[in-house]
């Protein structure tokens, strides 16, 4: 138990040196502060307003009442479903995201000698002790008393499940992550199982229409949502959010089995966990040998330096797993789109400025994935100028060829092809998805240049350097948002369209207008960008030398 204990402490003490370490660390965790405060304040008023309703309405004479407080009543299912896809959300952002943290991660104790299931049971604890753990046990507790109508003995078990629901939350995670560390080796294997991940992830944010909505239907579906309900509450992922309402109305059997449902999850968990720690102590990666035919990219990109720049990028997110999520999520906006449209196809056209919004995330931060291969381009000279313009060529390249593919099967696929007024509102779409992914990337080579944080390493996509978590939770947000500031032009010429009651007729204006909107930031964010570089090069590599060492 001391060794846990000093594990607890460890945790907050490395928490506390880096929020002195760093303003910006500083910042991030006031922000994750305020958050975790209003989701709690949030939680307690929602509980309040819950349990001011009655058991039973009677919305209409000639309808059965319809249950809203008690078994399998309107609460009951709408606490289960959301329970279960906030406990698979949990796990799927803390793989994405978060990783497993190497500020407390378990390699980093492999010289101390700490037996494996108690270093894996302390690492648990100092994880359930942590910010988000303790902001989702508090959130827990205080809708506990959404109950009080049903019962004191609900209430009672409602506090105690809050508990539970965290463990489980935190074990599953912890499982997932250690797996996908421990058993997925090779590059490629990574790659797939990202994407694997991120469609999961795009399921879950799914999960609640497709439960309650009965075979894809519009209309709400009570027997598919009580149905899935029921199966959920007997899943690892939903059997602590039933637990109150087994007590409420004396299902004492089902409560003591589902608690055995979550108590088995943990020692699977546990087992899991301790058996990948120990096997990834006792296992070291095989060599191999990689075979390469000609030079690549470097054969046919354009013989100049900004021309070798683009094809060492080419060369890099060929075998980066980190950034593979931005050449899919495109697609499954459109897939996503597709399946809430119900018929009205230019809610399947808008996937397109979405993806471009999107599209150049990864470079926000692009000088961090490169990692010290920056160096050798401080070493040889390379001009701000021609970096910038090598990046740039790739992903424009790349937004211009997906979103037109795209827009191409949307054509064809909704059959709006054949209709030139819908052709031609598409094609405004397309225009102003196009604009939005060059803004994006302009303001990309300017953030690129001074707001890093560190990223995992390429071998390791799934885990965390040490301080990730607060920078990446706060700086993409200057990305996604002043992406969006720089369309102001465009949106600027569609209210004067508006407000002059023409823009039914002449919205194709848009189009030149869009186009020339996201050219114009493209090429002002690449200047712009060039000149940081060169200003603050050397500084950027010492940053860069002090990421790669958080990633060992």
């Amino acid at each position: 138990m001391t060794a846990v204990l000093t594990l607890v402490r460890l945790r907050w003490a490395l928490t506390r040196a880096t929020l002195k370490k760093s303003v910006w660390q500083t910042v991030g965790y006031v922000i994750a502060l305020v958050i975790a405060i209003g989701t709690i304040i949030g939680a307690a008023a929602a509980a309040w307003g819950v349990g001011l309703l009655p058991p039973f309405v009677q919305p209409k004479p000639d309808i059965a009442p319809f249950n809203i407080l008690g078994p399998s009543g309107i609460l009951n299912v709408a606490v289960v479903l959301v329970g279960t896809v906030l406990t698979l959300m949990v796990g799927l952002v803390q793989l994405m995201l978060l990783g497993e943290g190497s500020t407390m991660s378990p390699r980093k104790f492999a010289l101390y000698g700490i037996p494996d299931r108690k270093l894996q049971f302390g690492l648990l604890i100092s994880g359930l002790t942590g910010l988000p753990a303790i902001t989702g046990l508090l959130s827990l507790v205080a809708w506990a008393f959404a109950y009080r109508t049903i019962g004191a003995c609900a209430v009672i078990v409602a506090l105690v499940a809050a508990p539970l629901a965290v463990i489980t939350m935190m074990s599953l995670a912890k499982l997932l992550i250690a797996l996908s560390t421990t058993l997925i080796t090779s590059s490629r294997g990574k790659g797939v199982f990202y994407i694997v991940v991120i469609v999961l992830f795009v399921a879950a944010c799914q999960a609640p229409n497709l439960l309650i909505n009965g075979s894809g239907a519009s209309a709400f579906d009570p027997a598919a949502a009580v149905l899935s309900a029921k199966v959920a509450a007997w899943t690892p992922l939903g059997a602590a959010f039933q637990l109150p309402f087994d007590a409420a109305f004396g299902h004492v059997g089902l409560l003591l089995a589902r608690i055995g449902v979550l108590v088995l999850t943990w020692v699977v968990c546990f087992a899991g966990c301790t058996w990948c720690l120990r096997h990834e102590r006792l296992t070291t990666g095989a060599s191999r040998t990689v075979k390469t035919k000609g030079l690549g990219a470097f054969g046919w990109m354009p013989d100049s330096v900004s021309g070798a720049v683009s094809a060492r990028l080419l060369t890099y997110l060929k075998r980066d797993p980190r950034q593979a999520m931005i050449f899919v999520m495109p697609v499954f906006f459109v897939i996503i789109f597709s399946l809430q449209s119900h018929g009205e196809s230019m809610m399947i056209w808008q996937a397109l400025i979405w993806s471009g919004w999107m599209l150049a995330v990864a470079e926000s931060n692009g000088l961090a994935y490169d990692g010290q291969g920056l160096t050798m381009e401080v070493i040889a000279g390379v001009r701000g100028l021609d970096d910038r313009k090598g990046r740039v060529r790739v992903y424009a390249a790349i937004a211009i060829i997906y979103l037109t593919v795209l827009a191409v099967a949307i054509a064809f696929a909704t059959g709006d092809w054949a209709d030139a007024d819908r052709l031609l509102l598409g094609l405004m779409i397309w225009a102003i998805g196009l604009a939005t992914a060059f803004c994006g990337l302009g303001l990309s080579e300017i953030t690129s240049c001074v707001f890093l944080y560190p990223v995992p390493a390429m071998d390791k996509p799934f885990s965390s350097p040490q301080g990730r978590a607060m920078a990446q939770g706060f700086f993409p947000f200057i990305y996604l948002f002043g992406s969006l500031l720089l369309l102001l032009p465009t949106g600027v010429v569609a209210i004067i369209l508006a407000l002059v009651g023409v823009i039914t007729s002449l919205y194709w204006v848009l189009i030149p207008v869009a186009l020339a909107n996201g050219v114009g930031m493209l090429v002002l964010g690449t200047w712009l960008g060039g000149k940081l570089l060169d200003a603050r090069a050397l500084s950027i590599v010492n940053t860069l030398d002090s990421f790669a060492s958080l990633q060992h």
